[in-house]
């Protein structure tokens, strides 16, 4: 298959510096100068503390210099590859500023994604037949929030598709019955004025606009082919969406939350029916989609795309003896577009488990 020209951006949360590449069974560091977009500051594209935004660009080489890509596994090895700096606080979305009577704040997300995306344009971007946006945790968010627009300045005879990873965050409730995330979601996106970049389909048919934060709620108007990467015990939404500390005040979930084998069976069942919560929400979306990708694995970790070793790796996770990289590859591809949903912990032994 001819992949000349295939673009991808990675929106991220942790960033892992230097990026870590695997060579011949041996991990080399690899350091990429970080680019500062110099004309953000004409878009008001400004970090929090009003620095420039940035993001790191590493050339490709021999068949994959015309190339882009941000991922890594073995069909990208030799692609350009971009990581966007994380300094807004709301997944590249917001639009505001706060003045407290000292110091400026800085809420500008959705200017810095476009100054940013605006810089790559004329470095090869622009000319891009292929793409794909991906990001982990509050990237993973934001590619749900902005994989639409981000096909909107490619060629329209372009490829686009889009992957996040660990960036499905539930609208949950806690074990004290409480929505501490929608609260959280709520009071972000007014602090930040991300309401009217928020999918305007999605903001038009619900009663609770700001409801569209959520990918679940957002899913459904993507009209980009989209890849979802999750655990179903993803670390962080146990921690802070369904049990955040808020619901625990007697500490009774300390130990579990620290080691899954700590949990009783009480705990675990709660944890049970999170992942089904989960599965019940994707469910239209593996049953009914043709085009889309999946792969729900059973173990407590958050972010699987950003290292080796739960990536592409002899021993990474696998589901029916495929790792995430090969899924991934194969959806991307259209080698073989499946949807992939592990059995329930703690039947996966390939699991690497990092709570």
């Amino acid at each position: 298959m001819n992949v000349n020209s295939i673009v991808v951006l990675k929106l991220v949360l942790f960033i892992y510096w230097p990026w870590l590449v695997n060579s011949e069974g041996e991990q080399n560091h690899l350091l990429v100068n970080m680019t500062l977009v110099q004309n953000a500051s004409a878009l008001g594209a400004y970090c929090l503390d009003g620095s420039l935004p940035a993001y790191h660009l590493h050339r490709g080489f021999g068949a994959g210099a015309d190339n882009w890509l941000l991922q890594f596994e073995a069909n990208f090895y030799n692609w350009n590859r971009v990581k966007i700096r994380y300094c807004d606080g709301a997944s590249f979305s917001g639009d505001a500023k706060f003045y407290n009577g000292t110091s400026m704040l800085y809420f500008r997300g959705q200017r810095i994604w476009q100054a940013i995306i605006l810089d790559l344009l004329p470095k090869g971007l622009g000319h891009a037949k292929k793409a794909m946006l991906s990001g982990c945790s509050a990237g993973g968010l934001a590619t749900f929030l902005h994989c639409d627009n981000f096909t909107s300045y490619l060629p329209k005879n372009a490829s686009v598709k889009c992957l996040s990873d660990a960036g499905f965050f539930l609208d949950e409730r806690d074990i004290a019955l409480n929505h501490t995330m929608r609260s959280f979601y709520e009071d972000l996106i007014t602090l930040q004025g991300v309401e009217p970049n928020l999918n305007q389909n999605c903001t038009s048919t619900l009663y609770y606009p700001h409801l569209c934060f959520f990918p679940q709620y957002a899913l459904p108007y993507i009209e980009t082919p989209f890849f979802i990467l999750n655990s179903a015990y993803d670390v962080y939404q146990f921690h802070h969406i369904l049990v955040p500390p808020s619901s625990d005040p007697r500490r009774h979930w300390d130990h579990c939350k620290l080691n899954v084998t700590a949990c009783d069976a009480s705990q675990l069942n709660i944890l049970q029916g999170f992942r089904n919560d989960m599965l019940a929400t994707l469910r239209d979306f593996y049953q009914n989609s043709t085009r889309d990708g999946m792969y729900i694995n059973s173990c407590f970790t958050h972010c699987q795309s950003e290292i080796q070793e739960t990536w592409f790796a002899v021993g990474s996770p696998r589901i029916h003896n495929k790792t995430i990289a090969e899924t991934v590859g194969d959806w991307y591809f259209s080698r073989n577009i499946s949807k992939e949903i592990d059995c329930a912990y703690p039947c996966d032994t390939t699991c690497h488990h990092m709570i």
